[in-house]
């Protein structure tokens, strides 16, 4: 069991952004930072907000990149570098098209599947770093992509996504000591009932 040593959240920087369906992955290391009491500070050398702080006696960094997520290599590349972290003690929080609002799936390895942030980060990264898939949704037609992930969601679906995050919060300890299968286990079957 390797534990982590960053949890990264994928979205958007900006207020016209904060409320959309790409930032589901800021919404969770959000949640964690507010969680533990950790403070999210700019830090220009690596684009993006950070912060350092102790989960269930681990040091873990969280990070949040400032790039816009097409570019979000740009910020995690250099944080990585700096700290020389492997890809296994790395999880990325991010918004999946390919699941229904109110679950959420953890994965190790894979591509990109279509997701930018992504994208810019596994020719860097390499692929085998974990992944929190955060279900969204899908709009039914490819042309409505764009729109769905920069819009906002109805209350409803939102108190489901929410709820996705907060069962991912609870498992965040079993995370951070390394124990993927546990968490796997336990997050992979959930599906919000709000």
């Amino acid at each position: 069991m390797t534990p982590l040593k960053l949890i990264v959240g994928l979205g958007n920087p900006g207020t016209e952004y904060a409320a959309t369906r790409h930032n589901a992955g800021f919404w969770y290391v959000e949640a964690l930072a507010r969680q533990y009491g950790i403070a999210l500070k700019t830090e220009s050398r690596f684009q993006g907000l950070v912060g350092k702080g102790n989960v269930e006696g681990q040091e873990i960094r969280l990070l949040l990149p400032t790039t816009f997520m097409n570019r979000s290599g740009q910020s995690v590349m250099p944080l990585v570098k700096f700290f020389q972290l492997l890809p296994a003690e790395v999880l990325i929080a991010h918004d999946e098209l390919a699941l229904d609002s109110g679950t959420i799936r953890l994965k190790t390895g894979g591509g990109h599947a279509g997701h930018n942030g992504l994208r810019d980060i596994v020719p860097h990264l390499g692929q085998e770093f974990h992944r929190l898939r955060i279900g969204i949704g899908h709009p039914g037609h490819k042309d409505k992509v764009t729109g769905h992930v920069l819009g906002k969601a109805p209350i409803a679906e939102q108190r489901r996504i929410d709820d996705a995050i907060a069962a991912a919060q609870s498992l965040t300890p079993s995370l951070v000591k390394g124990d993927i299968a546990k968490a796997m286990n336990q997050l992979n079957g959930f599906k919000s009932e709000v």
